[in-house]
């Protein structure tokens, strides 16, 4: 174990030293960086303030504020933030749009656990002054806050194990909920409230195997946006590679790429496997996804840290 720390360390120093040679040389920062993971990069800045005296984090930041249209300095700087703080400025830009961008705020409560979401609200309220459920509840109220309350209340958050039993009560209270004309809220809301992700994921496949479809199949059209935001939800929850590789899609689709959109997708992707993500988007769209950013994207060096990011994650 002290041999594979020491070995660490060696090979994080000697990036530090490339990191501090070619500082000005920003694709060649990326070639660095894309293929650490988190726990190298943490290395990184640390053996980095020790070697240099300056933070790592700080220096980026710094560069990019002097420069803020340098896509590529803000990539650098979001990918080395440790992983709350980059949720909390994720959130930030998700509530700070005039429309508050659910989908966006969906994605980070569904690949967290609720512990680690109680740390990204910390960073939030420390970073912003801000009480993250205060800002992510509106007037009037819509459907999706409801459900995000719901998965950060959830009282499994500290439990990794799941029970085949509890998601196959959990499958037949769904169907009961969801078969009438009017979906029943409050069971659905009170199930996602006291169940990890893997818990739910469990129950959804449950659901698939006694009723033979989809809960998002059984849903009616008649319960308007509370159903679409739980139909949204649910396939983040039960197959995110299919709903991670159709919004890929999506914001590369026509003349202008949304790279908002392709960046929080790719900053996240460590929390979610981006090998199956990558798996699917080929298997329905005909080409890698590394080929589909490529041919969307001009050749820059934001380009190609986004496309080493996908490759090495």
């Amino acid at each position: 174990m002290g041999s594979n720390s020491n070995l660490l360390k060696i090979e994080c120093e000697k990036d530090c030293r490339e990191i501090n040679a070619s500082w000005n040389k920003l694709s060649h920062l990326g070639r660095v960086l894309a293929c650490r993971t988190r726990t190298e990069r943490r290395q990184i800045k640390e053996s980095y303030r020790s070697m240099f005296g300056e933070d790592l984090v700080q220096k980026i930041q710094e560069a990019y504020m002097s420069n803020p249209k340098n896509e590529m300095c803000n990539m650098l700087y979001m990918w080395m933030l440790e992983p709350s703080e980059r949720d909390a400025m994720l959130v930030r830009y998700a509530v700070e749009k005039s429309s508050i961008d659910y989908k966006a705020l969906l994605e980070i409560y569904t690949r967290k656990k609720s512990d680690s979401l109680f740390f990204t609200k910390q960073t939030y309220f420390a970073k912003f002054k801000r009480n993250l459920d205060q800002d992510i509840c509106t007037e009037p109220s819509h459907p999706f806050q409801k459900i995000l309350v719901a998965l950060a209340t959830s009282n499994w958050s500290h439990n990794d194990g799941v029970s085949q039993h509890i998601a196959k009560c959990d499958a037949k209270r769904f169907y009961e909920a969801g078969k009438g004309s009017m979906i029943n809220e409050s069971v659905i809301l009170e199930i996602i409230s006291k169940r990890s992700i893997p818990q739910l994921r469990l129950a959804f496949t449950s659901y698939k195997h006694i009723y033979g479809r989809d809960f998002t199949k059984t849903l009616k059209g008649s319960c308007g946006e509370f159903e679409e935001s739980l139909k949204l939800a649910v396939k983040c929850i039960y197959t995110p590679s299919e709903y991670y590789s159709k919004i890929l899609h999506k914001c590369m689709k026509g003349a202008c790429v949304d790279k908002r959109v392709l960046s929080r997708v790719i900053l996240g992707s460590e929390d979610f496997s981006m090998g199956e993500v990558k798996q699917q988007y080929e298997k329905k769209y005909g080409i890698k996804l590394e080929n589909a950013i490529s041919d969307s994207l001009p050749q820059s060096d934001f380009t190609e840290f986004i496309v080493a990011l996908i490759s090495y994650n």
